[in-house]
């Protein structure tokens, strides 16, 4: 059996890797605190969160069983000597899904369970692909004929598209497929007493190349080869079938056999014109702008190959990553600028201005090796890291050199001025950095499906962040020291400069209006999170979105295809519609090619995937698909969701059950009570409909007198109607392919109910009609049974619309129906639901790791254990400015803005860190007063903290702002960060200094109380 990732090579390499990283960072704050035992001490505690990782929430593998069957050490033994199997999970119960139509099998599979004798070997496949398809091509032809276009999709195109490096399969979509066609006349053959399946087991038993066998003849061993097959229409019409009793009949005389094209079960047309498709799916690991490039450098080389041929892109979602891309380098580029000119701003000095920009590249760079190393790709999770931290990489570097440039204009030169100023806040620059890797690193171990999203994103902005204190601390002093110039007498306070130390100071005398003050403000912060709408992940805007069309069971292909037309029509009268990909009866496996099998396609189901205009032209694609939904609302018996079916845009409710009429019941009044919550979009359910049918119920007592079994009633109907299972075939082979020959009574014959009673079925002697063994009617059934954990289970979808997944929750939770299900009916977790309670739960455990992280560096750092809750004062001070700014700005609570929240906990306390430290210093190598100590403090460090603040939300701006790439997951993130961080900054600089007072103020009051215990117990 494969091992487990954590024990693979890249596994191991990784995980060396962060142990490796943490225990550095323990060495340096050990180092930077003096070696003191309490530093000793808390790097052991630092090692120990490295290395007790949470153990996983996924239970341990469930013994393998299919149809409640364990099992056998046979069936293991067979895995096992896959060179990599990957099984299927339902949760409980490992599924192993057999194929009747497959012919290719492990051995040991069947002797692990009971599987019955018509079925063939189970068969166990990887899935390799990843996703759904990223290109769908779009071909007509002048010269080539339907069938012709298609072949060449199934040879040429494929044989090209599978060349490329990176394509993991190609299916045809539409078109038709060849096919020998063998019309039997039924009455011929009821008299010579055979039946339609006869026929076609003889046909592939005559026709057909066998090998075995070894000759000796001369002095050389020879092979042997049987070679009964034909190569043409002719010949096979011609072939002499033997029957019972040493008859035999031509082939040609009981039956028409020609040369033609498979019943269609699928359409696919480009704005109306028919066209055969097909489209390409990526292998997993390949980069889809790297595939989609390649793809597209092959089609152009086939098409220049094949002029006859208009081969055209029909519909691709590249586009959506790639423009994420090319957005998210111009935010990166638009951010760091903004930073860069914010130093400038400030400092007035060209010079230094260089010297802190730098600092972007060489954090950056080493950012991508890292990013190599772990297997990350260039997605929007990592981009939006690096995006989002570039205003935090120039602070580090913003903070020595503005140190630098202070002690510049005191008159000293750059040498001493860079060794001084880089000494003085060299713990202040190493605690703040340290405190965003503390907030980062743990989301990388966050479990579940919002761990997924967090890994990246939290590794990428720790690496990059740990980069910009190297080059902060190595780099920026020795380039100021001697690339900066001496500068003139310091400058005078400014108004503001001068107006803030007398705030402060106000602040510092009336210290309990502050703190209640503060304490007012955190409270009402907390009562804006009730306003904030609730969600998991924002819908997307991709410019692209799709229209699913479903029937009623028993529609036919032409009745969809003129609904599917109708939709059309009123989708090109929209503005914002550029093109519509219509593909009707499409398979549910995605290929249409030959021996694609007829079961897995559903001709009374239609896909549009509609393209939309840019989204700078047009309103939101939530408005738009309002607008869809309003127009497809009249078209007549047909169920219709508008959506791509992304996170976001659905929520998804999942009912269990054993009885099927009571599921049924219940999501059928669900549904109806769902219908009625305001501002929602279509309500569907997966409830299976009845579909018609022609039951035939055996006459035991008869069919038993007569030899007749219900498997013999079953095959002469399945291929008098239809034909034999496609794998049971006979082929006609020719020069680069199989045809398959079908077999099977006249169409005719299915449109009249007593042509199918007078069917002929193989008895004790000769055959006898249909309808003198069993009772043949119209009736009904389920079209589809689904199962979730070995339950039967439907599923209604509810398209969000422009609304809120946390309002439509509650509001569908309130619901009688949903609030009484009956008895033995359940109702388990599913969707994006599910997600965002789990994001919840592990949103709390992350804040409250990321806190206690950054109390423990401050501790090894400041060799106190009271001062670092003065710096984490100023986490609750940042948190009504978040939810302020989402509020005002109409976004959830979600994923983003939870990732947003998360990264301001590190930011925030920057600025208590630089005053705190300052402040500590000046009391215990200067000897200044609290006051006094505390007001320097404030005019010091109050310009490097607005300083990196406005970097910051300068960096921040153009993605708060929607400006470039599509803003719906990075936009909430950066507004929450930025809303925070200003009412920080703003309260942090007079809060900060008075509940500094209040925790030396304890522990004044913690020493006079150790003093007289001592006394006392002298």
């Amino acid at each position: 059996m494969t091992r487990p990732a954590a024990f693979s090579r890249p596994g191991l390499l990784r995980t060396l890797a962060v142990l490796v990283a943490l225990m550095l960072m323990g060495v340096a704050i050990w180092l930077e605190a003096g070696g003191t035992l309490i530093g000793l001490a808390m790097l052991n505690l630092v090692l120990m969160v490295g290395l007790v990782r949470p153990r996983s929430r996924t239970p341990s593998p469930p013994p393998l069983r299919i149809a409640g069957h364990e099992a056998s050490p046979e069936f293991r033994q067979a895995l096992d000597a896959l060179p990599s199997p990957t099984i299927l999970t339902d949760r409980r119960a490992v599924v192993v899904y057999a194929n009747p139509a497959s012919t290719t099998a492990f051995p040991g599979l069947r002797a692990g369970f009971p599987l019955s004798a018509a079925m063939r070997d189970p068969v166990v496949s990887k899935v390799t692909n990843s996703g759904s398809a990223i290109l769908t091509y779009a071909l007509r032809s002048a010269r080539l004929d339907e069938e012709a276009l298609s072949w060449f999709v199934d040879n040429d195109v494929a044989k090209a598209m599978l060349a490329v490096k990176g394509v993991g399969k190609v299916a045809r979509i539409g078109g038709v497929n060849r096919e020998v066609q063998v019309d039997l006349d039924s009455a011929r053959l009821a008299a010579l007493g055979v039946t339609a399946g006869d026929v076609s087991n003889l046909l592939r038993q005559v026709q057909q190349d066998a090998s075995g066998g070894r000759g000796d003849i001369g002095s050389g061993i020879q092979s042997v080869r049987t070679l009964a097959a034909v190569g043409s229409v002719a010949d096979i019409a011609a072939l002499e079938i033997p029957l019972a009793g040493g008859r035999s009949v031509r082939l040609g005389d009981v039956a028409r056999v020609r040369d033609g094209v498979a019943e269609r079960s699928s359409i696919t047309l480009l704005d109306g014109q028919p066209v055969v498709s097909f489209e390409v799916t990526r292998i997993r690991g390949a980069s889809e702008v790297a595939v989609a490039d390649a793809v597209r450098k092959a089609v152009a080389q086939l098409q220049a190959k094949h002029p006859q041929v208009l081969i055209e892109e029909a519909f691709n979602t590249v586009a959506p990553v790639q423009d994420n891309f090319d957005g998210s380098m111009e935010l990166l580029y638009e951010g760091a600028f903004l930073a860069i000119l914010v130093v400038w701003w400030f400092l007035r000095d060209w010079r230094a201005t260089l010297v802190s920009a730098a600092a972007l590249p060489l954090s950056i760079i080493p950012t991508f090796a890292a990013m190599y190393f772990f297997d990350f790709s260039l997605n929007t999770l990592t981009l939006l890291a690096l995006a989002l931290v570039v205003g935090i990489l120039v602070d580090d570097a913003i903070v020595e050199i503005e140190n630098i440039v202070r002690h510049l204009r005191m008159g000293k030169t750059p040498v001493e001025a860079a060794t001084e100023a880089a000494d003085e806040i060299g713990l202040a620059v190493i605690a703040t950095t340290f405190t965003l890797i503390a907030v980062f690193l743990p989301t990388a171990f966050m479990g579940g499906v919002p761990g997924k999203f967090f890994k990246q994103f939290g590794i990428t902005a720790a690496v990059s962040v740990l980069a910009s204190l190297l080059v902060a601390r190595l780099l920026t002093p020795m380039m100021a020291a001697y690339f900066l110039k001496p500068h003139g007498a310091q400058e005078a306070d400014s108004r503001l400069m001068t107006r803030f130390l007398a705030a402060a100071s106000w602040c510092l005398h009336h210290r309990k209006t502050t703190a209640l003050a503060a304490i007012v403000f955190f409270v009402g912060s907390l009562a804006l999170l009730p306003l904030l709408p609730t969600g998991f992940v924002p819908a997307a805007d991709r410019a692209q979105t799709k229209v699913s069309i479903e029937l009623q069971p028993g529609s036919t292909l032409d009745e969809t295809r003129a609904i599917a037309a109708q939709a059309r029509r009123l989708l090109e009268q929209m503005p914002e519609v550029t093109r519509v990909f219509s593909a009707i009866g499409r398979s549910s496996g995605g290929n249409d090619g030959p021996f694609a099998g007829s079961a897995s396609s559903d001709v009374r189901k239609a896909t549009l995937n509609v393209s939309l205009v840019s989204r700078h032209e047009r309103a939101k694609q939530s408005a738009v698909e309002a607008e869809i939904r309003k127009r497809m609302a009249v078209l007549p018996g047909a169920r219709i969701s508008v959506g791509a079916g992304q996170t976001g845009e659905n929520l998804k409710l999942v009912l269990a059950g054993e009885d099927p009429e009571a599921l049924r019941l219940a999501s059928q009044s669900i549904t109806s009570e769902l219908r009625t919550l305001k501002g929602i979009g279509n309500v569907t359910s997966g409830a299976s409909l009845q579909r018609p049918e022609i039951h035939i119920t055996p006459d035991f007592a008869r069919a038993a007198d007569l030899g007749v079994t219900a498997a013999a009633m079953a095959g002469v109907i399945r291929v008098a109607t239809a034909g034999d299972y496609d794998a049971n075939l006979p082929k006609l082979n020719l020069a680069q392919r199989q045809v398959p020959i079908r077999v099977r009574l006249d169409e005719a014959l299915r449109q009249d109910l007593d042509a199918v009673r007078q069917l002929r079925v193989p008895a004790n002697k000769g055959s006898v009609p249909l309808d003198t063994v069993a009772d043949v009617r119209l009736g009904s059934g389920p079209a589809q049974i689904d199962r979730l954990d070995r339950q039967r289970n439907v599923t209604i979808d509810v398209e969000l619309g422009s609304r809120d997944l946390g309002a439509v929750v509650a509001e569908a939770n309130a619901l009688p129906a949903l609030k009484g299900l009956p008895p033995g009916i359940s109702r388990p977790p599913s969707g994006d639901a599910e997600r965002m309670a789990e994001l919840f739960g592990s949103f709390g455990s992350a804040m409250l790791i990321g806190v206690l992280c950054i109390y423990v560096v401050l501790v090894l750092l400041f060799h106190d254990f009271l001062q670092p809750a003065t710096i984490l004062a100023a986490l609750p001070l940042s948190v009504g400015g978040a939810f302020f700014a989402l509020l005002v700005t109409h976004n959830s609570f979600s994923m983003p803005s939870v990732i947003g929240l998360l990264m301001l906990m590190g930011i925030v306390t920057k600025n208590s860190i630089l005053l705190v430290e300052y402040a500590v210093m000046a009391r215990r190598e200067h000897g200044m007063a609290r006051f006094e100590a505390l007001i320097d403090a404030c005019h010091k460090r109050a310009k490097p903290i607005l300083m990196t603040t406005i970097a910051m939300v300068a960096g921040m701006a153009p993605i708060a702002l929607g400006i470039g790439a599509e803003p719906s997951f990075r936009s909430p993130m950066a507004i929450a960060v930025i809303g925070g961080l200003l009412t920080s900054t703003v309260l942090s600089l007079l809060v900060i200094p008075v509940v500094f007072t209040y925790v030396d103020d304890l522990l004044l009051l913690l020493k006079r109380v150790g003093r007289r215990l001592q006394r006392a117990n002298r």
